[in-house]
């Protein structure tokens, strides 16, 4: 079963990514050695090798992540802070470049839309460090990286690498670290490297890795836990979504498990009972929903005008894990004018939801369209902004909304 790509005129190529013809999806695939099975059959997955190199990359993206951090706080060198002001490390630029090299390696003929490019590692002086970083985590290599392998590989996913043109396309969109924030301050807050594919212009597959994620606890959040096994979640279109530890014991150990556990949305049909979540950055009292419910942060004793407000995490993709694990009722993102809302922020994310039974709009109530950036596939528009729910609530979250605007 056959998908032909239609592929876009490229302003940057990777040599040994070349191909003078038209590959297929399938026909693009090479082995591919994912540490974990799938849970499921290859036979209903249409991109299941897909989904294994994504599986595959991301896990070894999160123990270049777990490297970086162990040495993070104490080298102010690897922190500095982009145009936007925004923290960006050794990580983000090293997760790009793994991911970049080994999707080229294995389905070269698909391009790649993220969020980092090599400007920066330049004019910082990062290269050696993200070279070092990435080589540690390469599944094999035909010869030793050099620099500008390395760098070129980070541009394969920059904004001046592809022209896509109005027609559907194929592309895998990644977000090499959804929460920086949360990254810089240790092992305690969440972040998530964040992966999916894109086949003629549906998202069919999303993995997001999170190696803190607190696997054993009622609600993320919980200082006394200690039991952070880390988390990688996966969705494939019509196979739902699965949770899995990312390590046995911890951090570091190891011993996977492969016991995956299928994912679904939690099923509070009533706002009040409902637990919410919002970006960090933004206050209940800017959303349209508290006019007419206050928020409260406890776990205890929500009234019929009150909503639940889960304590806040770094990055959009950990609200979605949150979403898509049962954890969260719903996700709301307000769009601000001066800040534009970027597809990797979403993509995996909005799959996840999905096939777990959820739902993600904008504040209209229409489905994201991520081809709306003809040329790039970079941003995104929604009116008003996101809204991610169970299903459940989620009109009447609209409806709120749409009367309170």
């Amino acid at each position: 079963m056959n998908v032909l790509i239609q592929p876009p005129v490229s302003r940057f190529s990777v040599s040994s990514c070349r191909r003078p013809f038209r590959p297929s999806l399938r026909q693009c695939a090479i082995s591919v050695r994912s540490s974990f099975s799938l849970p499921f059959p290859e036979q209903k997955a249409r991109y299941y090798e897909h989904l294994k190199a994504a599986v595959d990359v991301v896990e070894r993206a999160c123990h270049l992540c777990v490297d970086v951090q162990k040495s993070l706080l104490s080298s102010d060198e690897k922190i500095t802070k982009k145009i936007d002001k925004t923290p960006v490390t050794v990580a983000d630029f090293g997760v790009q470049a793994l991911v970049s090299l080994e999707l080229c390696k294995q389905f070269p003929s698909i391009p790649l839309v993220a969020e980092e490019d090599s400007a920066f590692v330049r004019e910082n002086n990062l290269v050696d460090a993200v070279v070092e970083v990435v080589t540690d985590r390469l599944a094999t290599t035909d010869k030793e990286l050099n620099d500008e392998d390395v760098l070129k590989a980070i541009d394969r996913g920059g904004k001046d690498a592809y022209e896509f043109g109005p027609e559907p396309a194929t592309y895998w969109i990644l977000d090499p670290i959804d929460g920086t924030r949360g990254f810089v301050r240790g092992k305690e807050a969440l972040y998530v490297v964040g992966l999916a594919l894109v086949v003629e212009g549906e998202i069919v597959l999303g993995v997001m890795g999170c190696p803190n994620w607190l696997y054993d606890t009622e609600i993320q959040g919980d200082e006394n836990s200690t039991s952070s096994s880390g988390m990688i979640m996966i969705s494939h279109i019509g196979c739902g979504t699965w949770q899995t530890r990312l390590w046995k014991q911890g951090i570091g150990d190891a011993k996977k498990v492969d016991n995956w556990t299928k994912c679904l949305v939690d099923r509070f049909n009533q706002i009040n009972e409902a637990r919410f979540c919002i970006q960090d950055s933004q206050k209940w009292e800017s959303l349209p929903l508290s006019s007419q419910f206050t928020a409260v942060t406890q776990t205890n004793c929500v009234g019929e005008k009150q909503i639940r407000l889960l304590p806040t995490c770094c990055g959009s993709l950990c609200k979605y894990l949150m979403v898509a694990s049962g954890r969260a009722s719903v996700y709301i993102l307000l769009a601000k004018t001066k800040r534009t809302i970027k597809v990797w922020d979403h993509a995996s994310g909005v799959i996840c939801i999905h096939e777990a039974g959820g739902k993600v709009t904008d504040w209209s109530g229409s489905p994201l369209d991520f081809a709306v950036d003809e040329g790039e596939r970079r941003v995104l528009f929604p009116f008003g902004g996101v809204l991610a729910t169970n299903d459940s609530i989620h009109e009447q979250v609209l409806d709120i909304m749409s009367s309170a605007g």
